[in-house]
């Protein structure tokens, strides 16, 4: 029977997140400078920083002597290949949905002999999906049904649509979101669209999207979202994390949507 593993490499800060929810931080030997956002106690127990998934160094990767590296999508094949070589265990990960997001955590409780901690966080994460949706259903009846229209954005350069998984954290809240989960667009398409709710989730920027700057460069001036002053920044690691931590990007979505 195989050993549970000690020493763990995680290449995104959705495995570092899950890792630490299951009581398993302390397993980690090596991470990525984002994996800090999505876990302050790392600040107090720094670990080896390494390259995320997409620009991941074996070499990096090796000299912290892992028995385990976990990583998601995009992947760096080429140092993914080495690891390989190298004889190290690899866990790879590729979410789509909410349902994906689940499995992965139970993918990596099982890896690391936590299966009870990963039902529970599983079912934690699926109770205040439900919560939040019956809440949502309250304003709903109140509004006749009506579902305000959103547009959350993962990235400004070019402007991409949030993952599947927003999209549903989206109707969990209430709301109607808008355009393809995941692709491309443009200003004048979300101009067009008049959305009422402007989200801004850009990857990497923490809280720091420049809403103002971008409401005045797209000429979104005249839309109901920048009228009616409900153009918001939600964290990247919020929505852009699948991970433990959609759930604090769930409940800022509600508040957004649903406002008092």
């Amino acid at each position: 029977m195989p050993n549970s593993p000690k020493r763990i490499v995680s290449l995104q800060p959705s495995v570092t997140s899950t890792l630490d929810h299951l009581g398993l931080l302390d397993r980690v030997v090596a991470c990525t400078k984002y994996c800090i956002d999505v876990c302050p106690s790392l600040r107090d127990h720094p670990k080896i920083i390494v390259a995320d998934s997409w620009t991941a160094q074996s070499s990096q990767i090796l000299a912290a002597t892992p028995d385990l590296v976990i990583a998601s999508v995009p992947y760096q094949l080429d140092a993914v290949a080495e690891i390989l070589k190298a004889g190290v265990p690899f866990l790879g990960l590729a979410p789509h949905s909410l349902n994906d997001v689940y499995g992965d955590i139970a993918r990596i409780s099982l890896i690391t002999f936590a299966v009870d901690q990963g039902d529970a966080l599983i079912t934690e994460m699926q109770h205040q999906l439900s919560e939040v949706r019956a809440l949502a259903q309250i304003h709903l009846d109140k509004s006749g049904g009506y579902r305000p229209l959103v547009y959350c954005e993962e990235w400004g350069k070019p402007l991409i649509h949030s993952q599947y998984w927003v999209a549903e954290l989206v109707e969990a809240a209430g709301g109607q979101f808008l355009g393809t989960p995941g692709v491309h667009t443009d200003a004048d398409t979300i101009r067009a669209a008049d959305p009422e709710i402007i989200v801004a989730a850009w990857c990497g920027a923490g809280d720091r999207v420049p809403l103002d700057k971008i409401v005045a460069q797209r000429n979104w001036r005249e839309t109901r979202a920048a009228k009616n002053n409900r153009v918001h920044c939600i964290r990247d690691e919020y929505l852009n994390t699948p991970g433990p931590t959609l759930m604090h990007g769930l409940r800022e979505l509600f508040r957004i949507i649903n406002p008092v």
